[in-house]
């Protein structure tokens, strides 16, 4: 199965310091098919605007990132976050993507409940179920890694996210291979072939040691850390999954470089670490010059 540019989509959160047009029309230039956006993006602007914006330039919008943040026990915060999650799932539709990223929350307001906190999780999916069906949009489960259970997200494995969305609609409740968050587990694979159809989409970068001081903004371009990316997309495809391979990374260093100097050399690593093409002379000189600078 091939994966050429026009499966690679790329994350806003990767070059920050672009607007949404300008990311938009950089990565058409480049022949990249989508890009991933953030609910930021379409604040005080019509969602539709943007999304036809997108589809004007030939390009998709691969994800809407992020609903979630469900575990808080009080009563009438559950409330105000299921209608913010209602709002986000028409903010999905609207801007033409059928995936809503959502990150389930930590431990906010539970104590040690991690049991209750979990529980949460799942009765607030389900009473997203029926929004989600009428709006064609699925809510994609992400699991993050177990460092992030206190704060973030008290999903974990992949298995965890399969357990949660079984019960639903596979076209209502899917979930998120982010290979920053799922590649150290040992059942990875198993859990891959087990998603199936429930994956909804696959996020790529890399897991750098040591890890930065800012471990949520420290991921690695792809290629330079401890992730075997080539199997994993190739676990993912072989579970049935051929949608976009879409390439976030939070890393602040990043802030004050060029942004067609960095979408370049994500597109170079896509080829080279994610569908493990074997890079041209000039390309290696030119990553190899850029490395330089960055690391001044």
């Amino acid at each position: 199965m091939t994966a050429g540019p026009e499966r690679l989509s790329i994350n806003r959160a990767s070059i920050r310091q672009w607007s949404v047009r300008e990311l938009v029309e950089a990565c058409a230039a480049r022949s990249v098919g989508g890009v991933g956006l953030w609910r930021d993006d379409v604040e005080g602007v019509k969602a539709a605007a943007v999304g036809a914006q997108v589809r004007d330039a030939g390009l998709v919008v691969t994800s809407l990132c992020r609903g979630g943040f469900v575990t808080d026990p009080d009563p009438a915060e559950r409330v105000r976050r299921h209608d913010d999650n209602r709002r986000a799932l028409d903010e999905a539709a609207a801007l033409g993507t059928d995936v809503l990223v959502f990150v389930a929350g930590g431990m906010a307001g539970s104590g040690t409940d991690l049991a209750g906190a979990r529980a949460r999780v799942v009765e607030a999916v389900a009473e997203l179920v029926p929004d989600a069906l009428a709006r064609g949009v699925r809510v994609a489960v992400e699991p993050l890694h177990p460092m992030f259970c206190s704060d973030r997200c008290v999903i974990s494995t992949l298995d965890q996210a399969l357990d949660l969305a079984d019960p639903f609609p596979v076209e209502a409740v899917g979930v998120v291979v982010d290979a920053y968050h799922v590649w150290w587990d040992p059942g990875v694979t198993a859990a891959i072939d087990r998603a199936g159809a429930r994956i909804a989409a696959f996020q790529v970068c890399d897991w750098v040691t040591p890890l930065p001081e800012g471990v949520l903004t420290g991921r690695g371009l792809m290629g330079d850390g401890a992730i075997a990316l080539p199997a994993l997309r190739e676990t993912v495809e072989a579970a049935g999954y051929t949608g976009p391979i879409e390439v976030e990374i939070f890393n602040d260093r990043w802030r004050g470089r060029p942004g067609d100097e960095l979408l370049d050399l994500m597109v170079r690593r896509y080829r080279t670490h994610v569908l493990d093409e074997t890079p041209d002379g000039p390309t290696q000189r030119s990553e190899a010059a850029w490395t330089a600078r960055t690391t001044t």
